[in-house]
């Protein structure tokens, strides 16, 4: 087994019986999916899971795992996805999955969140992975262009093809490149006040926990509480 499917098995056990569970998105929480489809089918587990993503969907219907819409459950029980960045004090960028909006909304309707990383996510401080910013596609290129004259070092998030990558909401990506992020909580401020932005990918005090593969197994961090 790789380090992630081991963090998604480990993560899958936080999962118990009558939960509303927000299923994440990317290549970590895959193997968190496919854990849980196979105790949905293996162990009788009984769950309803809120997607993330269209992707996360097609694996969760592929398996089996029953699933509501985020705005027909009143709240989320746990929510488990992975992070593109993690810093010492447990803030993190997400987006990597171009899924950053979706994931946002299922984890403030969340109880309770975990993220699971391998060890090369987590860092001292943020922003040597591009941030993401998702934006409307009307106005779009004079938010690029504030961003330009701001120095964030922005890019278009692209398609294999080479066109403007839409996310699932019919958005744009605006990737920031930001080398180091020194205040978190100031930039997101910032970047929810710019018109046009629908949302970022900077996931401030969201999370109880994060689970890290290492080669010696997962390590579980508990986030201390404020």
């Amino acid at each position: 087994m790789n380090l992630k499917e081991l963090v998604g098995i480990e993560a899958a056990k936080f999962v118990k019986d009558g939960m509303t569970v927000g299923l994440g998105t990317g290549s970590t929480a895959y193997y968190l999916v496919k854990e849980l489809g196979r105790r949905v089918n293996e162990e009788g587990l009984k769950i309803t899971g809120v997607v993330t993503s269209s992707k996360t969907e097609e694996q969760a219907k592929e398996l089996g795992i029953p699933l509501k819409a985020i705005d027909d459950v009143e709240s989320v029980d746990l929510t488990i996805d992975g992070a593109d960045e993690i810093s010492d004090d447990f803030q993190g960028v997400k987006g990597g999955g171009a899924a950053l909006l979706f994931e946002k909304v299922v984890a403030t309707y969340s109880k309770d969140c975990i993220w699971i990383v391998d060890e090369s996510k987590m860092v001292n401080k943020l922003g040597n992975f591009p941030l993401p910013v998702e934006v409307v596609p009307f106005g779009s290129h004079n938010v690029f262009r504030l961003f330009e004259s701001k120095g964030y070092k922005p890019t278009w998030r692209m398609t294999d093809s080479n066109e403007l990558l839409t996310t699932d909401g019919g958005h744009y990506i605006i990737d920031l490149h930001l080398e180091v992020i020194e205040d978190p909580h100031a930039l997101a401020a910032e970047l929810d006040t710019c018109v046009g932005v629908v949302e970022h990918g900077l996931f401030i005090d969201m999370i109880s926990r994060v689970i890290v593969g290492k080669p010696d197994g997962p390590q579980i961090l508990e986030v201390p509480k404020k």
